[in-house]
């Protein structure tokens, strides 16, 4: 599995591709597949997007997961305080 992964222009956050727009939250991302690097190029030339990279992720039953823990730690934050860890969003997604 391959996901799309990159920073908010406007606030620095990092992103995931869900398939129609970008989430703060990893668990919203889609397998891009092949697609990505191109897809990539794409959103950063629309300026929706900086730095794109395609990672590797497992599919969980909790979501896609980052494979490299450098990633892990990009997409739920901190790993030393709880308080500073993204929270799972329970609003809907917002397409950016």
């Amino acid at each position: 599995m391959k996901l799309l992964t990159g920073n908010d222009l406007a606030t620095g956050d990092v992103i995931w591709w869900t398939g129609s727009g970008w989430s703060r939250h990893v668990a919203d991302s889609v397998d891009v597949g092949s697609e990505g690097e191109a897809l990539g190029r794409i959103e950063e030339a629309a300026r929706r997007v900086n730095g794109p990279v395609v990672i590797e992720a497992v599919a969980t039953p909790e979501g896609p997961r980052p494979d490299h823990i450098k990633d892990r730690i990009r997409a739920l934050g901190p790993t030393v305080r709880m308080d500073l860890t993204l929270a799972p969003d329970v609003s809907p997604q917002v397409v950016l």
